[in-house]
């Protein structure tokens, strides 16, 4: 296996392992664990055979082309760094696995659980193995939406909701900073290759955009890693199940931005700049969050707030610009990776077999749960920086690079007192959770009687303890060749003599962990019996609540702000809205057409053609009469629509479009048809049979907007026919027409360009189309019409006949959904419309049709159905599930787009040939063909999913008009 396709499968194996988990049963309970796991196992073991390459300060690289001319690929990129995080985010994510099989209820959708878990695992291996930095992008803003859902897995808890949504505005407000840094980063360099930015830092630190890059990069960077001010998401994230707190915590989700800091420190540390923000932001997080972790009485809040402060002192050793301060950074990532996965780990165990977690209600139960309790308290110990644990040395060579002199500043001068002082606060609570929890009287009145876990379930936790002892003893031999790979694929030649021997002797730093130490007893001591009965929250800071800060800053700027907006520019009024689009559209247009002196072309207005112009002329007296007939009679004013839509259809066939005119022609029907079928629900019109009177102000409004309207339509005829009528002959249609066929395989050469030459534009396209079928049919299911009035005498009588001469009819239905059209007509064509529907499909790569044509023929077929056998065949025997058709067709299409990359070529990169089929002879077989085939199946589904939205309605409509003159009936 290539270096290459090892990294390809290291990334396409976490989200296939998620499509394939999320399809399972739900009571699969085993299988899914099973297939998680080994998804994971199979990319930890490509991720180890991958060691030898990058041992030495080797890179694995595998590009695969996307828009070369915009700086853009899919570029995987593994040097020591990446793979240290690889390594922790693929066996941390296994232990998790594993834990979460035994911590989870039956009752919980465990496929979604392990699909999600699995589809964030791939996200965070995107970020440590992006080549690019567009691409980093792309895989940082996934981990926010897959945290999100992770967060908000217990959706029923109000709590979940807030802390998930809470993540994702603020990491994802973060995410769009780092996107404008990294923009900025890759103007600066002239590339998005995260080789030659990393060998830029000097043509970076002198741009004068140095500073907004910064800025930007380090909004992503410390709203990931919780860190000062934004560290307030984090603690309200706790809401989440364990496992996912445990993942979050230890290897993925808030490392990614201590990640980044590290990843992009050769070219972006050195600076005051960086020295004051991220020292600063460090310091603050550092000993915030400590302090705050002394006074939780919720288990899993003091581990929060404990990440919180150890991410603060990664921080703070990064923003020191030592190479020294890098390699502790580096190494304490790794040692809090392990301690924190296991104390979370502990604390599930604790609220799974007491049904707690509230620190002032635990006690004493080492003697239910000795094993447990011995596991949780050296990984405590762990993270108060004991010594023979790994969490001493990492600290160590923290104390040793706060005393050193970096800057002559307060911030540097402050930072020795800062180290000691938080590592007194984490003795502390390290202490005050290891007594309050495991020791003292035994617990009273628990919902669970406690006892020990499942061997299973306790074993991810005796295996990350191990390591936490095995590198605390001997970390030279276990821990120490991989720490100097990774090391030096930061620093490179940078890269400094530093030691990881326990014993360094009688040092200054050594005497800063004893005074540490002591102090954190002695204020343990001293804040022992105020913890046992003082609220949640730390006092001095119990006001300040980032809960309820959040939630004001999101009313002002949402509900607020967004209502002043609202009602200075903007209307619930549709016609308003419209009115200002336009002029804005309008101006955008005049001004630089004006300033730039525009003339039309002196051929505009000349070889008109009289049957063309009379076309046109119908054209016009159709939307005029459109407009008129609005008012009055909305079906008039829809066949006159139709009339307008037909003579655009005429304009293309003149203008030798055929392929334009058939989907336009086709597009028209369906459109005409739904709008026709929406007529159903509107609110009706009465006529009082008094003349109309129409105001002063109401012409005038009107003549506005006639005028408006003439004036954008007329400006953009005339500019779009001065165009074209001063067109060169060499336009780039010739290329497309000589290329059609060599390169794209087809005669047709308006589909060749919309899934060849183009297809990702059309790709872009499709997806739209679909997100707006599915928004229109979840607005138009939460909508509830009112019911019609009454009917008239005459309505009611012709009902009744219907009702007496069909009584087998479904409820619901009216004489309507009977009488309105020849049904079987229509059932007869809907053979005859699919075959249609295969024939332009089939011919598109060569003649007029295609998969949009296709599809929308296709679509057309099963409302025919609808309008022949009314609301009770969408309810009885429409079964096309269009969501799966909308889902199969855009994963299809990027399927086939990826396809290339097998073979060495971009992104939808098309190959083209012809077969002969029997009875029928040569048929194009070029790969864009499967490409029209996802365009066709989304085109359906998204056509019929408004179909039945807007038969719902109808349905919803007609029944409770049925209700409303019942209800009338019986009253009178």
């Amino acid at each position: 296996m290539t270096d290459e396709t090892s990294l390809v499968l290291m990334i396409v194996l976490p989200f296939a392992g998620c499509m394939l988990t999320a399809f399972l049963p739900a009571n699969a309970r085993n299988a899914e664990a099973w297939l998680a796991g080994l998804t994971a196992a199979l990319g930890l073991a490509l991720a180890t055979i991958s060691y030898p390459a990058v041992a030495d300060g080797g890179v694995l690289r595998a590009p695969f082309e996307w828009v070369p001319s915009l700086g853009l690929s899919f570029t995987l990129r593994m040097d020591g760094f990446a793979w240290l995080f690889t390594m922790l985010i693929y066996t941390i994510g296994i232990l998790v696995v594993l834990y979460a099989r035994h911590y989870l209820s039956p009752e919980d959708p465990l496929p979604r659980f392990f699909s999600y878990l699995l589809a964030f695992m791939g996200a965070m291996l995107g970020v440590v193995l992006s080549g690019n930095l567009i691409l980093l992008v792309v895989f940082w803003e996934l981990t926010s939406i897959f945290s999100f859902l992770l967060i908000g897995y217990w959706h029923q808890n109000a709590n979940a909701r807030d802390g998930a949504r809470m993540a994702l505005t603020v990491t994802g407000i973060g995410g769009l900073g780092l996107l404008g840094g990294v923009l900025i980063l890759g103007h600066i360099v002239g590339s998005y290759d995260l080789d030659k930015v990393l060998v830029s830092g000097d043509l970076i630190r002198s741009s004068d955009l140095y500073r907004p890059a910064l800025i930007l990069i380090l909004l992503g960077a410390l709203t990931k890693s919780a860190q000062f001010p934004f560290q307030f998401w984090l603690p309200n994230a706790m809401a989440a199940p364990t496992p996912v707190s445990a993942y979050l915590h230890s290897a993925t989700m808030v490392k990614a931005g201590v990640f980044l800091m590290a990843r992009l420190w050769p070219v972006l540390a050195g600076t005051p700049e960086w020295f004051w923000i991220v020292g600063f932001c460090g310091m603050m997080s550092l000993l915030l969050g400590a302090y705050f972790a002394i006074f939780q009485q919720d288990v899993k809040g003091l581990l929060a707030y404990s990440t919180i402060s150890h991410l603060g002192l990664i921080t703070m050793l990064l923003s020191l610009g030592s190479p020294l301060g890098a390699v502790a950074a580096i190494f304490h990532m790794m040692n809090h990776a392990t301690f924190k996965a296991s104390l979370f780990m502990a604390a599930g165990i604790i609220d799974h077999e007491t049904g707690t977690r509230d620190i002032r209600r635990l006690s004493g139960l080492f003697r239910y749960m000795p094993i447990t309790a011995t596991l949780a308290m050296v990984a405590s110990a762990a993270m108060a920086g004991v010594p023979l644990l790994n969490g001493f040395l990492s600290k160590e060579m923290f104390f040793a690079e706060a005393i050193q002199t970096h800057a002559i500043s307060v911030l540097d001068t402050a930072a020795p007192y800062a180290a000691v002082l938080a590592g007194a606060f984490a003795v502390a609570y390290s202490i005050r959770f290891i007594q309050g929890v495991f020791f003292g009287p035994p617990p009273q009145d628990l919902p669970r009687e406690p006892h020990e876990p499942p061997f299973l379930m306790r074993f991810p936790i005796q295996l990350l303890v191990l390591a936490c002892l095995v590198v605390g003893i001997v970390p030279g031999i276990t821990i120490g060749p991989f720490l100097h790979t990774a090391v030096v694929s930061v620093l490179g030649p940078a890269t400094p003599q530093y030691s990881l021997a326990v014993w360094h002797g009688f040092t200054i730093p050594l005497l800063m962990s004893c005074i540490a130490f002591c102090g954190g007893v002695v204020l343990f001591l001293l804040l022992k019996n105020y913890l046992a009965h003082c609220a949640d929250g730390a006092p001095f800071f119990r006001r300040i609540d980032g809960q309820r800060i959040f939630d004001r800053i999101m009313v002002t700027l949402s509900w607020r702000w967004a209502r002043t907006l609202e009602s200075l520019l903007s209307t619930r009024r549709l016609q308003p809205q419209l009115r200002l689009l336009v002029m804005v559209a309008f101006a955008a247009a005049a001004v630089p057409l004006w300033n730039g002196s525009f003339r039309p072309s002196a051929q505009a207005g000349s070889g008109m053609d009289i049957a063309f112009a009379a076309a046109w002329a119908i054209g016009i007296v159709c939307a005029l009469g459109a407009a008129r007939q609005a008012k009055f009679h909305r079906l008039a004013a829809l066949i006159l629509l139709g009339g307008a839509g037909l003579v655009t259809c005429i304009t293309f066939v003149w203008l030798s479009a055929p392929d334009l005119a058939a989907t336009q022609l086709l597009v028209e029907v369906v459109t005409t048809v739904l709008i026709l079928l929406g007529l159903r629900w509107l609110p009706k019109r009465f006529d009082t049979g008094e003349p109309e009177t129409v105001s002063a102000a109401a012409k005038l409004r009107r003549f506005r907007d006639f005028a408006i309207a003439t004036l954008a339509g007329g400006g953009v005829t005339l500019i779009a026919y001065s165009v074209m009528a001063s067109a060169p002959p060499a336009t780039i249609a010739g290329f497309f027409v000589e290329k059609g066929y060599a390169e794209g395989g087809g005669r047709n050469v308006v589909n060749v360009i919309l899934v060849d030459f183009r297809g990702f534009d059309t790709f872009g396209e499709i997806t739209v189309l679909g997100i707006v079928a599915l928004t229109v049919f979840a607005l138009l299911r939460r909508f509830r019409p009112a019911p019609d009035t009454v009917e008239s005498p005459e309505q009611q009588q012709i009902q009744r006949r219907f009702e007496e001469e069909l009584p087998d009819r479904s409820p619901g239905d009216t004489v309507s959904d009977y009488l309105a059209v020849p049904a079987v007509i229509m059932q007869w064509l809907f053979p005859v419309i699919i075959v249609f529907a295969a024939f332009l499909f089939l011919r598109g790569h060569d003649l007029p049709g295609g998969g949009f044509a296709a599809g929308i023929a296709m679509a057309a077929a099963f409302i025919l159905q609808y309008m022949a056998a009314g609301t009770r065949w969408v309810e009885t025997h429409l079964r096309v599930l269009p969501v799966n058709w909308i889902g199969a067709g855009l994963l299809f299409a990027a399927c086939v787009g990826a396809g290339s990359w097998l073979f060495g070529y971009p992104f939808l990169t098309s190959h083209s040939q012809y077969v002969d089929l029997p009875l029928v002879g040569k048929v194009p077989a070029a790969s864009a063909a499967l490409f029209d085939l996802g365009v066709f199946a989304l085109v359906v589904g998204a056509t019929v999913l408004m179909l039945i939205a807007l038969a719902h309605q109808s349905i919803r409509r007609l029944r409770a008009s049925r209700a409303a003159a019942t209800q009338d009936t019986e009253a009178a």
